[in-house]
């Protein structure tokens, strides 16, 4: 896929509603990532079209990377994997669903069949083409499509996402949470264990629920990872970051959200790509004024993302255009 320069997710954004029914585009396996990936496995052939779908689906039923790999060929390693387990793990358990439901291949001339799949007749994005007297999943041609749904979906996830923390942050601040007698944001995507200093805590039976869900702690840059020292888990993928200031060109000027210890002057939000190009191209941003912004870093999004402490969207970062995409609902 070739990375957007310019743009603005107000493009892939407005085609998102057309696109969000068409998610079998991923054949993503969660156990992709404890498998090594062979640089010269060879692309496997069939007999017929219905051989070679029927393959891909007990592969991907079984969670079979090894057979994956050699279905797609050397260059499916980014059609099977996003580098988000879990949205990976939905997206093959929906494959597979609507593979059961309905399937109907279409011939698009006399060497290309595109496989429409589902009771709501979704498109499966890499056709199937004759190559001699076999077939073969013709990956180079269905990637950039892959790709392009994957990343309009997450990218719409991940504006809704910054929109839903503009409301968790206003939640939070409505309450003192510690008994301080201030009302403050929250400086922490996760609570301290027995606290309720981030924006989710695990509310006992009977308590009050935390703003926001431990899915966002779990993709959040302060941590909770699975494991020590693992990277934190992306959320539809996404990495999410609180940003505790903002510079020069944000709206009223360079500011320090945190006073004496306490983040009373605002907040903000920076959301970037796990895997740039793979499962994402825009970096978000987001402060107590709900209004979204967006640029494309370039292939080193994560290590200029990971070194951006405070909100300042100058001119090269566009403004997302809300009600445009159908958004504010």
């Amino acid at each position: 896929m070739m990375p957007r320069d310019k743009g603005s997710s107000k493009n892939i954004l407005c085609s998102c509603r057309i696109l969000a029914g068409l998610i079998i585009g991923v054949i993503a396996i969660a156990t992709f990532g404890t498998i090594a990936y062979a640089q010269d496995i060879k692309h496997k052939m069939f007999n017929s079209p219905r051989q070679a779908f029927n393959a891909l689906v007990e592969a991907t039923r079984d969670n079979d990377t090894t057979a994956l790999l050699a279905i797609f060929g050397p260059e499916g390693k980014d059609i099977i994997s996003s580098g988000d387990v879990v949205a990976d793990e939905r997206a093959r358990e929906r494959f597979v669903k609507a593979a059961g439901e309905a399937v109907k291949f279409s011939k698009l001339d006399n060497k290309t069949v595109l496989v429409v799949i589902g009771k709501d007749k979704w498109p499966f994005a890499v056709p199937i083409v004759k190559s001699g007297k076999q077939w073969i999943f013709s990956t180079k041609e269905g990637r950039e499509e892959v790709l392009n749904r994957r990343i309009g979906r997450n990218e719409l996830n991940t504006i809704r996402i910054c929109l839903t923390y503009v409301t968790a942050q206003r939640e939070y601040a409505a309450k003192d949470r510690d008994g301080d007698g201030v009302l403050q944001f929250a400086q922490h995507f996760l609570s301290n264990k027995g606290k309720k200093d981030g924006l989710y805590w695990d509310a006992a039976p009977g308590e009050e629920m935390s703003p926001m869900g431990p899915v966002i702690a779990h993709a959040s840059e302060e941590g909770y990872p699975v494991k020590k020292h693992e990277k934190p888990v992306p959320y539809h993928g996404y990495y999410f970051k609180i940003l505790k200031g903002q510079g020069p060109n944000a709206s009223g000027g360079e500011n320090d959200y945190v006073n004496n210890g306490k983040m009373t002057g605002g907040f903000a939000l920076v959301a970037y790509p796990a895997r740039y190009g793979v499962s994402g191209v825009m970096t978000f941003m987001v402060n107590q004024r709900g209004i979204v912004y967006e640029k494309n870093l370039g292939p080193q999004t994560e290590e200029i993302a990971r070194a951006i402490t405070k909100y300042d969207p100058d001119k090269t970062w566009i403004k997302v255009e809300i009600i445009k995409s159908g958004l504010a609902k």
